[in-house]
């Protein structure tokens, strides 16, 4: 058997970039420990529903929400809709007051003047108000946004009147305004503000700077955007970053629903970038259609996990709609709230204004030793699954230091933003199948003690012979142990990916996820392949083939067999299978998850400090003990190979974990951990059941003569 030789070169440059990769592993901890403060948000409307909805005084219902753990209340720009609502001001269309004057119902006389004295036009729109400072802001912000040439204040008799060119349906659904009295009330009641405005079309540097003017002297924190854009949007982002920034306000993004990146808003990188990553913060809402369906149980454990996965440090509540069993709707809501925040504190969070990351990034000569760590990885496992390569280390070489000059250099300048998701991608790839490899070299020279035993004839009346060498059998104990602990090492092996991939795009930016991991899906496909080719490289999976076992020869064999019926339907489940694991990998797939399914993750969720892999805990380390303990016992081949491709998916699922770099480190870490010690006992059950089902079935039966 061809023995593939390992490059010392190349293992000692892939160790210094492991310790590299681990400090920066190690940095990143700390960095994201130290961001631990939680903002409890609720929206000014969503108090004002609820105290409408059951009779409840406005105030009491703040101030209860403040007493449960709401820390900021969410602030919008207000329509004409809403304030025609509170009768603070009132928009009329023109056509109106003139089809009500000519039918002669029109009955207030300030408007039958305005019409007789010809100041109502019928494409118009008017304004009143019966609150002096909400239609003083009303006016200010109606020119700020509509242009002085589209809002003109006339006077009829002693009365002023707003009049607006725009198309009324659509202009009292436009939010427009930021009602100073709703800022005011928030203050007074000891709260901070969420600020949410609209961008505008026209906006100037000016109006910018007054839309900021309005949250002077009012405890703004956070601001952020509604609608598509964001304030300032492609020319004057720059200006609204220098006035949040004055007004130290944190940059808040919402984070998708897909939980892949941000719902989309127009400027909203720039912002972040003008602004500075340690101003921003992510925020989380749970859609209205998921919260119906979802129980309060549910929907809080929900936000706990929400906020310690994926570094969440807004949480936007929407109120529930329906009332809990026993409860009413306001006694519901004060519930959610109270639970969720005092399972956040007992989780180690503390509330106030959102935690932001620090401008976190790694030295540059740390990111190079991982760089030039992964191109040895790279050139090694290439190594190991080439012949020729691996019997030529100079080649090796020369390619290791023409890639990683090509790579490095540019991480060391400053730059190399591709160079490391590449690197992230090769390490994903690369170090499950050398751990898997390296695996399948142990075990090929492993070489049990052999002891020296005396035989006996029964022929010769019980002398003995002369001793010979016998090698044992190995008891189940020892096979599970050598498994078990076999997992364990490889495993440890596909974690230094693991540190290599975080090491090579640890930084704020992909910590916010402005910038994400890609080819995640290509992870479950390429250490399979590259496992595949070094098995057939090693062993000899078809029986019969005697001359040779190389991976060319083994494959061409392969595609020549005659193929049965019962062979194609087991190929195609096969595909079938391994086609719904890369479609089901990523964050969106379409793919319905049962309700068995959604009932073990919820278990997990419950049991384990992170959820762990269900293709790790009940296939692929289960697979990987049984592999091993296959090749001990020599099983077929063609079983070995299975056991270990199926046992590379656990591996590479490890590692790929640490591609969501949004989630923090630790419980990345944890979550592989979870996933390692059941599915190593799982495996441990499985080899004992076969063991005594053998057992059993091989028993010598008794024989009765009749």
């Amino acid at each position: 058997m061809k023995k593939f030789t390992y490059n010392k070169y190349l293992i000692w440059v892939i160790a210094a970039g492991l310790i590299a990769a681990l400090i920066i592993c190690w940095q990143r901890y700390h960095v994201e420990t130290d961001n631990s403060q939680i903002d409890m948000v609720i929206d000014y409307d969503s108090i004002t529903h609820l105290s409408e909805q059951e009779g409840l005084d406005f105030f009491e219902v703040l101030h209860r929400m403040k007493a449960a753990g709401i820390t900021t209340i969410a602030v919008y720009d207000a329509s004409f809709e809403k304030l025609n609502r509170q009768g603070k001001v009132r928009a009329i269309p023109g056509s109106d007051i003139l089809g009500n004057y000519q039918s002669g119902i029109l009955a207030d006389d300030l408007w039958r003047d305005a019409v007789e004295a010809n100041l109502i036009l019928p494409d118009r729109i008017y304004i009143i108000g019966r609150d002096l400072h909400t239609y003083e802001e009303v006016k200010h912000d109606l020119t700020l946004r509509l242009g002085a040439d589209r809002v003109k204040p006339i006077t009829i008799g002693e009365i002023e009147i707003i009049e607006v060119k725009d198309r009324y349906e659509t202009f009292v659904k436009k939010p427009f305004t930021m009602p100073s009295e709703e800022l005011a009330i928030v203050k007074d009641a000891g709260l901070n503000i969420l600020a949410r405005p609209e961008n505008f079309v026209g906006c100037t540097p000016d109006s910018i700077r007054e839309v900021f003017k309005r949250f002077d002297g009012y405890p703004v924190v956070e601001m952020v955007f509604s609608g598509n854009e964001v304030l300032g949007a492609y020319n004057f982002v720059d200006v609204t970053a220098e006035e949040m920034k004055k007004r130290n306000i944190t940059f808040g993004v919402i984070e998708s629903y897909s939980q892949l990146q941000f719902y989309p808003q127009a400027g909203m990188e720039q912002l972040a970038r003008d602004i500075g990553y340690d101003r921003v913060a992510r925020l989380h809402v749970i859609p209205p259609y998921d919260q119906n369906k979802i129980s309060l149980h549910t929907a809080i454990y929900r936000w706990l996990r929400t906020d310690y996965e994926r570094n969440i440090r807004i949480n936007l509540f929407r109120i529930y709609e329906k009332q809990a069993s026993g409860m009413t709707l306001s006694e519901t809501n004060f519930k959610y709230v109270h639970d969720t925040a005092a399972d956040l504190k007992n989780g180690g969070y503390t509330l106030g204004k959102a935690g932001t990351f620090e401008n976190y990034y790694p030295n540059k000569f740390l990111r190079f030793l991982v760089i030039i760590g992964t191109v040895a990885a790279g050139v090694l496992c290439l190594s190991l699954i080439s012949r020729r390569l691996n019997e030529n280390q100079k080649i090796q070489l020369i390619m290791f230091g023409v890639i990683a000059a090509v790579a490095g250099i540019p991480i060391l300048m400053g730059a190399g933003g591709k160079v490391r998701l590449v690197a992230a991608l090769v390490s994903a790839n690369v170090f499950p199948a050398l751990a898997i490899i390296w695996q399948l070299d142990r075990l090929r020279s492993i070489k049990l003690k052999a002891r020296w035993e005396s035989i006996k004839s029964v022929k010769d009346g019980g002398s003995e012979y002369p001793k010979v060498q016998v090698i044992p059998e190995l008891t189940v104990g020892q096979i599970i142990w050598l498994s078990v602990a076999s997992l364990f090492v490889t495993s440890t092996i596909s974690m230094f990916g693991a540190a290599y991939l975080a090491g090579a795009l640890s930084d704020v930016i992909y910590f916010l996820e402005f910038e994400i991991f890609r080819g995640i899906k290509l992870t479950f496909v390429m250490p399979l392949v590259l496992v595949a080719i070094a098995f057939l490289q090693r062993f000899n999976v078809i029986d019969d083939l005697k001359k040779s076992f190389t991976a060319e020869e083994q494959i061409k064999e392969i595609l020549e067999m005659n193929v049965t019926v019962k062979n194609l339907i087991g190929v195609f489940f096969v595909l079938a299978a391994l086609a719904i694991l890369v479609i089901r990998s990523g964050h969106s797939t379409g793919m319905p998850v049962s309700n068995l399914e959604v009932s073990i993750r919820e278990w997990l969720e419950d049991n384990f400090y992170a959820r762990p892999r269900s293709k790790e805990i009940f296939l692929g380390h289960p697979a990987f003990v049984l592999a091993v303990a296959a090749f001990l016992k020599k099983f077929p081949k063609k079983i070995l190979f299975i056991l270990t491709i199926v046992a590379t998916i656990g591996q590479s699922s490890m590692v790929e974990t640490f591609a969501h770099v949004h989630t923090p480190i630790f419980v990345s870490f944890m979550r592989g951990i979870d996933g390692l010690i059941p599915g190593a006992a799982f495996g441990s059950i499985a080899i004992l059941i076969f063991y005594y089902v053998t057992k059993y079935i091989n028993k010598p039966k008794k024989e009765f003569i009749v």
